[in-house]
């Protein structure tokens, strides 16, 4: 049984669980700006730190390769630590990252690749936290607010704050570096404040979300044998007391792979846009700080998509049509933007943040609605992370070799508007099947009426 801490043993259940969500919304915000506002001055990037332009694609992928390759890190940090010092771990080495890559430019491409690392660290225990709080779509459709506000603020302030700091391009990158700070203070501290009496396994609790709340933060993964449901009052059966069936490894659960297929997708999509969308409004006479402000925006528009999304995705009829729906908008979206005059980029972009951050918020659901408990969404989140993540570092790296090898970006474009509709029958195959469970995995019978979202 854990102690109480003795600063958190008067806060309510409300207070409790708000400071978790407050705590987890600082970090969502923070998981972003480290690759946005590179991006937003890449033109910059050569001159200001010595870079070679042939290693600006590099660049744009590394953070990106550092998530496919990180991905279980946070996981086991978590096991060892707890959730809520895990993630205060990652944002502290990410602000010390984001302050070393900058003042010294010898590790820039390191530096950045060690920022991609703290990043997923923290990205994989979200969805984890998530799922132990019993937080409806709303929890998740904050959190992934809390990406794209995060990528907006990156892209958009980064030339502002440049002008500001005397025209320092290295401090106006490492001053993102105090809210990582910021963040890991508020994760840190919500993660402290545990209920006074947390049951073991096996003993009957209530299970309020305020409850959940405090083991996620805390650490503590592992779901009470009997809980109740919000809005019921019949007890239900925690992940850890469910009865067992055979063991069946996650890389053999079907409905794993077609979420990871639809994370990786979209991520690949999102990193190919976000890392090179400046660079080819410039290149259509856009100017430079126009080009990042739309980059900008392309984050700003999505952000209630991003909020809606996963609250949307609870209803099954609607989640029958956005899965594949949103693959074929983002595809149609990339072309408008290909073809689309300067003067109506402003619009095309915004229709493009808005459909490709919807894609985001639903990747990031999935995670969590269709996973059985907890345990099982933190290993479908590492799973989908870490290998959506390893293909989506192609996305950046492939697109730039598109454009350096066409000398246009025609081709660029509709590569990536043809991957957009393989992402669509990813998401057709995402919302079938079982629940993905881990472990003594729950017996098919648990599982019976929940076989599938959409029959």
């Amino acid at each position: 049984m854990r102690e109480k801490r003795q600063g958190g043993a008067g806060l309510g259940p409300r207070l409790t669980t708000g400071l978790v969500l407050l705590a987890l919304v600082m970090v969502s915000v923070n998981l972003r700006p480290a690759i946005t506002t590179i991006a937003g001055v890449m033109n910059q990037v050569p001159v200001v730190f010595g870079l070679d332009a042939a290693l600006l694609p590099l660049l744009g992928t590394l953070p990106v390769l550092a998530f496919g390759v990180s991905g279980p890190i946070g996981p086991w940090l978590a096991r060892r630590l707890g959730t809520g010092r895990a993630v205060a771990l990652a944002l502290v080495v990410l602000a010390l990252a984001l302050i070393v890559r900058v003042l010294v430019p010898a590790l820039l491409l390191p530096g950045t690749f060690l920022a991609g690392m703290a990043i997923m660290s923290a990205s994989v225990l979200v969805p984890q936290i998530v799922k132990a709080n019993r937080g409806t779509g709303w929890w998740t459709g904050l959190c992934t607010m809390g990406f794209g506000l995060g990528a907006a603020l990156g892209a958009g302030l980064v030339q502002p704050l440049q002008h500001l700091l005397g025209g320092s391009l290295p401090w106006a990158l490492a001053v993102w570096a105090l809210p990582a700070l910021l963040g890991a203070l508020l994760i840190q501290r919500s993660g402290r404040v545990t209920a006074a009496g947390t049951s073991t396994p096996g003993t009957p609790t209530a299970g309020t979300p305020a409850e959940g709340a405090n083991r996620a933060a805390a650490g503590d993964t592992t779901s009470s044998a009997i809980t109740t449901k919000p809005g019921h009052t019949e007890p239900v059966l925690a992940e850890s007391a469910r009865p067992l069936a055979p063991e069946l490894p996650l890389r053999k659960q079907r409905t794993a792979w077609a979420v990871t297929a639809f994370f990786g997708l979209q991520a690949m999509l999102y990193f190919a846009i976000t890392s090179w969308l400046a660079v080819y409004l410039v290149s259509r006479g856009i100017p430079a700080a126009e080009s990042a402000a739309l980059l900008a925006w392309f984050s700003l528009a999505g952000l209630p998509a991003s909020l809606l999304a996963p609250v949307l995705a609870g209803r099954p009829g609607i989640l029958r049509i956005m899965a594949p729906g949103l693959g074929l908008s983002v595809a149609l979206a990339l072309v408008g933007v290909l073809a689309a005059p300067a003067e109506v980029q402003f619009l095309m972009v915004g229709i493009l943040g808005v459909v490709q951050s919807a894609g985001f918020g639903l990747a990031m659901a999935l995670v969590v609605i269709r996973s059985a408990g907890p345990q099982s969404a933190g290993r479908l989140s590492a799973m989908s992370q870490g290998i959506g993540f390893a293909v989506a570092s192609l996305g950046p790296l492939g697109a730039g070799l598109l454009h350096t090898r066409t000398g246009g970006w025609e081709v660029t474009f509709l590569a990536l508007a043809a991957e957009a509709v393989v992402l669509a029958i990813a998401g057709f195959l995402a919302i079938r099947g079982p629940l993905v469970s881990v472990g003594r995995a729950p017996a098919p019978a648990d599982l019976e009426s929940k076989h599938s979202l959409v029959r």
